[in-house]
């Protein structure tokens, strides 16, 4: 069986994944809060994770794998937007859900087998709250309910610092009624005109930390082998959601590995709407950068380094994504994907490595085809992007392969020639005409290379033939 290795957020170290059960491999992604669309910080976990995914179902069976991701959708963020807006908060959370799916669906990320909505879980909240303060890990105060951090010794081991580092260095809510400036709230009280449920506190609703302990639990149990999320959600979110969980049900682990993906940047420079260099997944998609080839610029960093997006990057992507399109157009993908591609993944999820392989398998490409599918890449449903060309290319009397290949002895011939009589008119008259027909010609000592790109004119290279 292949040896898949995690680097361990809490454990800061590398180690191979050995599931609480082989049959039921379980793995919990933190989701959005849905009252906005998701911005391209917010698609690289998903995509990252729809690998990580596809590799333990390639290890331990298609069924054997339950993967979960949540939405919050009670939150003051919500609650404002619909104060801003007048609309109902389930209107706008149902429609940002159905903007979500649209987004992450066009990156390729299959859907979890349990998206589960935290108002439908609040039960389970309360329950896990009256636990809590059961066992002395909680306190109620003023229609508030509120996790004491100094009960649970083990608070900051995930992050790698002491309470007391966290209260010199961290902005927190010190409110008159909380015993210790890091307590945490679970359970708060909610006016008229915001949502809330009846409790043994009152009317109220969850805090954020508690939904994702109650909901993991409830469709993973208490222990489970994977978490997942943004680096920006070790603290405090994943930091409280390990002391709650822990302190509600001692006899479990809760998340056995703890898996961090790094920031997000732009052109070098942090994302943010002050810089102008803030954008959401589907702004990308209707400048029409296909799904794929976001896809592929957010597999082509490791996980746990920061990721820089740049139009560079996006162009080199969609001309790659093109050559191979065409290299694997009518082509049957192999039984597998290369073993270099499973060795990679397997080694910390190193998708870079992965990418690099495919640049290998041009002259294979049936095992080109079945590893960048591996991968989410090349897949029918992402290719509407190239289907008026290849469509074009269907029309060519010749294929473009062929064509390409008969244009490079042409330009070796034209060159050799050249070469001995020091004329080289007709090489650069050659190379500019195949420049305008979209084709990228690289000419070395060793020789002369031609690369279809992804703005290919057919009928100006059937010309040159």
């Amino acid at each position: 069986m292949v040896d898949i290795r995690l680097t361990n957020t809490k454990t800061r170290t590398k180690h191979s994944l050995v599931p609480i059960d082989p049959q039921n491999v379980r793995l919990y992604l933190c989701g959005p809060t849905v009252y906005d669309r998701a911005h391209l910080g917010n698609a690289r976990p998903v995509v990252v994770i729809d690998v990580l995914v596809q590799l333990l179902r390639h290890v331990y069976g298609a069924d054997h794998v339950t993967y979960v991701r949540n939405f919050t959708d009670v939150d003051d963020k919500i609650n404002a937007r619909a104060a801003e807006t007048g609309r109902p908060i389930r209107d706008i959370t149902d429609e940002t859900i159905g903007w979500y799916h649209a987004d992450m669906d066009a990156l390729g990320a299959a859907r979890p087998d349990h998206e589960p909505r935290a108002t439908d879980y609040i039960p389970q909240m309360i329950t896990m709250i009256e636990n809590l303060i059961d066992s002395g890990h909680a306190y109620a105060v003023e229609g508030h309910v509120l996790f004491e951090v100094r009960s649970f010794a083990d608070y900051g081991k995930l992050s790698g610092r002491s309470v007391d580092d966290m209260i010199a260095g961290a902005r927190v809510e010190v409110a008159p009624f909380k015993r210790d400036p890091m307590d945490f709230v679970l359970w708060k009280p909610s006016s008229g005109d915001q949502p809330g449920w009846d409790s043994p506190w009152g009317y109220g609703r969850p805090g954020w930390h508690i939904e994702c302990s109650a909901m993991s639990e409830e469709l993973l149990g208490t222990s489970f082998d994977i978490h997942a999320g943004g680096i920006d959600l070790q603290f405090p979110h994943h930091e409280n959601e390990i002391a709650q969980s822990c302190c509600a049900h001692p006899q479990g682990e809760f998340a056995r590995v703890w898996l961090h993906n790094e920031m997000l940047q732009v052109e070098g420079k942090k994302m943010s709407k002050s810089l102008g260099n803030f954008f959401t997944v589907r702004d990308l998609l209707d400048k029409r950068v296909p799904g794929e080839v976001i896809r592929f610029v957010l597999l082509s960093t490791h996980y746990r380094k920061p990721m820089d997006w740049t139009a560079e990057k996006a162009q080199t992507a969609e001309d790659t994504l093109w050559e191979w399109r065409v290299l694997t157009k009518d082509v049957e993908p192999a039984a597998e994907p290369d073993p270099r591609v499973i060795e990679a993944l397997a080694d910390d999820l190193n998708t870079a490595g992965a990418i690099s392989v495919l640049y290998t398998l041009k002259d294979d490409p049936a095992k080109l085809l079945a590893s960048a599918r591996f991968l989410g890449l090349l897949r029918p449903e992402l290719g509407d992007w190239v289907a008026r060309d290849l469509a074009v290319i269907d029309s060519m009397a010749i294929s473009v392969k062929d064509g390409i290949a008969t244009l490079t002895q042409k330009m070796t011939d034209l060159r050799e020639k050249a070469m001995e009589s020091k004329d080289f008119s007709t090489v650069d008259s050659l190379k500019a005409a195949l420049t305008e027909a979209g084709v990228e010609v690289r000419m070395s000592k060793t020789g002369v290379e031609l690369i279809a790109g992804p703005r290919l004119d057919a009928a100006k290279l059937g010309a040159l033939l």
